[in-house]
Parts: structure tokens; C-alpha cells; sequence
């Protein structure tokens, strides 16, 4: 019996073929998406169905993992109202803001929700086109995340379904009681609209066009935390085009700073998760700058001494999620004659992406969360240049599972436990992995952090008063 899991993220689609025994690969196939923060959805259907060619029709059951947050508003006829706003469209900050304080503030927030809505959370966006577009939003009678959309399409546009996981990252379900809060909708949109069931965790949801079994699907981070099979103590960092730490527990999270996001997992239990909105691009970025590509990226960054001559990076390029700053620039601070080299300024580029993410580690602990071992998976973990470092400036060796998609891996672990049935998804093979270590430098992360203190915003400073 053969499984597919689908990874429809913001630049591409990954699809994996596997045994639905031990999780072994056996085809894999990927598509473009357009750049951009939003995105027709057509595009991604597109996507699907060329890679999908000749490889999702050998599934015996399909699941779909997707990246979170994005808002598909449908009309009344089930059409697609406007092109989809994705998690890394800032445009929403005034709204953010606005909804918050409205709602009872931070801790009503984090209480109901389980988070604080930040800019890139979904209803956020509904509040946008309400006040921008209110002919769109007027039109809107039902809203479905990239995940619900792809498998209701997969599906023959039957029954709408959701997950727990990705419905935890609209702003209007709760994670503790399990249930949609229609009137936090209401409050962003103008009027109610219909919500996607939510599925339980290994459910049959539909039936594909050729026959496979149709399993819930879930969000991106969801999918990755079954690909790696994480467990209590294991805490995953990935580094793609954002960054995330995330782990199971078994309770829900409510942190009113809005720090941590307390979502729900793809398997019943719970997925606090802290993300930042810039991680890999930090590389690209300065390796566009220095007309250089990745790989010889590594190789300044590896000439020069750790702290990087006293040059220190906030990589903020795209504004940033965590903390809340939507409208912020990177800073770059330390540059003199002597130390304003290639090499230092790539190595606060990796320095800067290394500490970014151990302060997100930092807050899942701050929050119960137990760290056995630190799992460093995407794209940016291929750096042999952060691989080296990450590990200094965490202070804790590494663990870097060997590439692989486990988004997708996670989606086609699902659609095995749809296939399978049963309480809790199979058991498949752990990943092999290096460990990385390195003696620890604190002194980049302090300097990090005064960088990013001295830069606050005048309101934060204000609230912090």
C-alpha cells in the first residue's frame, strides 16, 4: 500500500510517495509556486496536479500539509473571492492591533485562543479586507486555510474539513474546548461566514477522483512534528523562509505576551510554537549583498572569528513576527574601518539567524516546555556555515536530521494512519542524524540582545513601563 503526502508551502509543492508500512520513499515530485504574500489558489492546484502526474494516482490515501494562516475567502458559490493573503503579508499590523484591544486585549486573547493574534494570523486578515475591501468582504460567505482548500478540491469540492492543528492558527478556534469562536469572526469580517469542519486526528474525510482515501490534512509545522515523530523533550527549529521552535505537550499553551503561539497539534495533543519572520532569507539577503551564493556564503562566515568583530546584525528585513514588529528594518550595529569586512558581515548574518531562534527555544521553556534535545531541519540547516554555529550560540549541541521533506513526510504519515486507522498514527523509522557541537559563545547572543532591547519601539518601551 503506497501513501502520499502533499507540502503545498509559500514557494513550492512537494509531494512524496511512500509504503504506508515504514514511511520508505519511493517517488517525489515538486512544482513553483509565484513569489509574492499572496497568491491566487488556482496556482497552487496548478502546482498539485503537475507533480502530482503519475505519482498521486499510485496512492492508496492522500493528506495535505500546508503553510498556515493563509486566508481563502469563498463567495457564496464556493468560488474564490480575491487572491489568497498569505502568513507573510505585514499589511494587517493596524488591524492586529486594533482587533486585540478590542477582544479584551493580550491575555482574553491568549485565554480564548490560545495565542495573540499576530500579523500573520487569519483573522487579521479578514479585518484587513473589511476595512480595504469591503466589497470583498461582503461577498465573503465561507473562509478555508491553504490546507482545507487543496483537500476540499482533492476531494471533488464535497464536505469542507479542517484539522485541529491548522484551525488553531485562524484567531477564532480554540484549542482548549475545541470548538470555532464565530464571534471573534464576526468581529474581524463585518458578518459571520461558514467555517470548515474540523476533522479528528486520522479521520477519512473524503475520497479522491481515483479512490484514495482522503485523510484531514494539517498545517505546515503539524506536518513537520509527525515527519520527525517529535516526542516529549524533543523541540525542532526550522529554518526556512520563516523560523520556528516547536514541540508537543500535552496541554495548551496561553501565553498573554503573544510570544509563544499555543497551538494544537495534527495527533490530539498540543504544539506550542514561537516563529520569526525572517530565517533563511537572512542568508540569501546577505548573500546578495556580497554578490556572493550561499555556499561561499559559508565560507566567509567560516573566515571570520566568532562575535564577527564586534559586528552585530537584527535581522529584521521583512519587518518580524517575534517579537511584534511588523514595521521594522534590519539594524546593523558595530561597523568600523577595521571590522566592516565580508567576512564579519557574513558572519553576523549567521550569528544574527542563530540567535533569532535561540530566543524562540528560550520562550518555549520559559513556558514549560521540557528540551532533552534541539532538531534543526529546512533549508537553512544545510548551511555548513550555521550548522557550525548555531550550536555556540545555543550553548547545547544540535541535532541535524539528514534532508528530507518532513512536511510532506508528516502528510503522508497522516494519510497512512487515515488508511490504517486506529488511535494514534503508525510508527515509522526515525530519521538518521549529526549532532553538531561547538564551545558556546554568549557573548554574541548578549550583544544580540542589547541590540535588539536599544531598538525597541517606543510603545513597547512604553508597555514595558
Amino acid at each position: 500500500m503506497l501513501v502520499a503526502g502533499i507540502d503545498s508551502s509559500t514557494q513550492s509543492t512537494k509531494i512524496v510517495l511512500c509504503r504506508a508500512d515504514d514511511g520508505g520513499i519511493v517517488g517525489e515530485a515538486t512544482a513553483p509556486h509565484p513569489d509574492g504574500t499572496e497568491c491566487d489558489p488556482a496556482e497552487w492546484w496548478h502546482a498539485l496536479t503537475k507533480a502530482g502526474e503519475h505519482l498521486l494516482e499510485r496512492a492508496d490515501a492522500v493528506a495535505v500539509a500546508a503553510q498556515q494562516h493563509g486566508m481563502v475567502a469563498l463567495d457564496a458559490d464556493g468560488e474564490v473571492v480575491r487572491p489568497a493573503l498569505l502568513w507573510n503579508d505585514v499589511r494587517s499590523a493596524p488591524q492586529t492591533r486594533a482587533l486585540t484591544a478590542e477582544l479584551g486585549g493580550p491575555g482574553a486573547w491568549a485565554e480564548r485562543t490560545g495565542s495573540v493574534p499576530a500579523v500573520s494570523f487569519t483573522v487579521t486578515k479578514l479585518r484587513w479586507m473589511a476595512e480595504h475591501e469591503p466589497g470583498n468582504a461582503a461577498r465573503t460567505a465561507g473562509v478555508l486555510l491553504p490546507h482545507d482548500w487543496l483537500t476540499w478540491r482533492l476531494g471533488g469540492k464535497r464536505e469542507r474539513t479542517t484539522d485541529r492543528g491548522d484551525a488553531s492558527g485562524t484567531g477564532y478556534w480554540s484549542p482548549a474546548t475545541g470548538e470555532w469562536l464565530p464571534e471573534f469572526l464576526t468581529a474581524a469580517l463585518g458578518h459571520s461566514a461558514d467555517t470548515p469542519r474540523v476533522a479528528a486526528p486520522g479521520e477519512v474525510v473524503g475520497e479522491t477522483s481515483w479512490g484514495a482515501k482522503l485523510a484531514p490534512g494539517t498545517g505546515d509545522n503539524m506536518g513537520a512534528a509527525l515527519g520527525l515523530g517529535l516526542r516529549t523533550g524533543d523541540v525542532a527549529v526550522s529554518v526556512g523562509t520563516s523560523g520556528t521552535a516547536f514541540a508537543v505537550a500535552e496541554h495548551p499553551t496561553a501565553d498573554p505576551t503573544g510570544i509563544v503561539a499555543g497551538f494544537a497539534d495534527a495527533t490530539g495533543r498540543h504544539l506550542p510554537l514561537v516563529c520569526t519572520l525572517n530565517a533563511a532569507r537572512i542568508l540569501t539577503y546577505t548573500a546578495g549583498l556580497l554578490g556572493v551564493d550561499v555556499d561561499e556564503l559559508s565560507r566567509l562566515t567560516l573566515a571570520a572569528e566568532p562575535g564577527a568583530g564586534g559586528v552585530t546584525l537584527l535581522p529584521y528585513f521583512d519587518g518580524e513576527r517575534t517579537p511584534a514588529r511588523p514595521e521594522a528594518n534590519a539594524v546593523m550595529r558595530g561597523l568600523t574601518g577595521a571590522s566592516a569586512t565580508r567576512e564579519n558581515l557574513a558572519r553576523a548574518a549567521v550569528e544574527a539567524l542563530a540567535c533569532s531562534l535561540a530566543d524562540a527555544v528560550d520562550a518555549l521553556v520559559e513556558h514549560g516546555v521540557t528540551v532533552n534535545r534541539v532538531l534543526l531541519i529546512g533549508g537553512g540547516a544545510r548551511s555548513d556555515a550555521f550548522r557550525r554555529i548555531a550550536p555556540a550560540v545555543f550553548g547545547r549541541p544540535l541535532e541535524v536530521p539528514e534532508p528530507a521533506e518532513y512536511v510532506a513526510l508528516g502528510a503522508a504519515r497522516q494519510a497512512a494512519w487515515a488508511l490504517r486507522g486506529g488511535p494514534t498514527p503508525p510508527e515509522w523509522p526515525s530519521p538518521p542524524a549529526l549532532t553538531c557541537t561547538a564551545d558556546p559563545t554568549p557573548h554574541v547572543r548578549d550583544r544580540y540582545a542589547e541590540l535588539r532591547e536599544d531598538t525597541r519601539p517606543w510603545h513597547e518601551n512604553r508597555e514595558a513601563r
